[in-house]
């Protein structure tokens, strides 16, 4: 879970703690481009591809954790 959170503010570029039960699109470092690393990391580290539609159903940072590690 730490990795994940690690790899979370790499790809947002955020040196606030991140907490699993925030809403990461709340998030002042949220964008267009931090969506497209955290997809590329999510692929690439834990082999999880989600489509766009699956990814918008996820609202906190444990949502997005469950979705990477449930498989």
């Amino acid at each position: 879970m730490e990795k994940f959170k690690e790899l979370l503010a790499e790809a947002l570029e955020r040196e606030d703690e991140i907490k699993m039960e925030d809403e990461f699109r709340s998030y002042d470092e949220w964008s267009s481009i931090a969506y497209l690393s955290i997809i590329a990391f999510m692929d690439e580290v834990y082999d999880t591809q989600l489509e766009e539609a699956e990814f918008k159903q996820l609202k906190t940072v444990q949502d997005m954790y469950n979705a990477c590690t449930k498989k």
